[in-house]
């Protein structure tokens, strides 16, 4: 892993931190939760234009987004079952890299493919804002955006390889972040192209 890079206060990038082996075996367990909690495609309130990245999740609660409003969870929108435990890997992942803070309750699992992108937005839907966002990036690498916590304050793009892991919380726990888009041919461990995003997030008050 290399050293850590302060992006910005409260923004914390650990490149490189999954190595091959560990980023094949957490592919492996999102696809076998993705058989149980199948990908779908959230639409955006009031309009109900659909996102052009597809989601599921894991853990107690999920995240969804349709014509009535953003909100967590606990079932799939479409089976209307649980959604699946959040393998040990993530929680592992949190506990290194979050240290004291209390564990994550959702992943939201955002599957972008190549012409996919995520306009800039803030993680607010939860309760508890005192615990950081981890965010692990799987796949092409993508032209990530993040600003402050106004939609109107400056940004600042960086690149997010397969592998990384982004940390941002405190100051920088409500800013305005999104993908830009993904870089072609810039990762082979997925067969069929595009990235996988994990994003652990604490929801409700511990």
């Amino acid at each position: 892993m290399a050293k850590p890079t302060l992006i910005k206060p409260g923004v914390l990038l650990l490149a490189d931190y999954l190595d091959r082996a560990a980023q094949e075996a957490l592919v492996a367990e999102i696809r076998a939760i993705l058989a149980g909690a199948p990908l779908f495609r959230p639409r955006m309130p009031r309009t109900a234009k659909e996102f052009s990245v597809r989601m599921s999740n894991c853990g107690t609660l999920g995240w969804v987004s349709d014509i009535s409003g953003y909100r967590y969870q606990p079932t799939h929108p479409e089976t209307g079952e649980p959604w699946p435990p959040m393998p040990e890997a993530l929680l592992a992942v949190w506990r290194d890299v979050a240290p004291g803070a209390p564990l994550p309750e959702a992943c939201l699992i955002n599957a972008y493919e190549p012409s996919a992108r995520m306009g800039l937005h803030q993680d607010r839907d939860e309760d508890d804002l005192s615990a950081p966002v981890v965010s692990i990036s799987l796949g092409a690498t993508a032209l990530f955006r993040i600003g402050g916590p106004s939609r109107g304050d400056p940004t600042r793009s960086l690149r997010l390889k397969s592998g990384d892991v982004l940390i941002f919380g405190g100051p920088a726990r409500l800013a305005f972040h999104g993908v830009d888009r993904l870089i072609p041919g810039s990762s082979t461990l997925l067969s069929e192209g595009g990235r996988l995003n994990l994003t652990l997030r604490r929801v409700t008050k511990a």
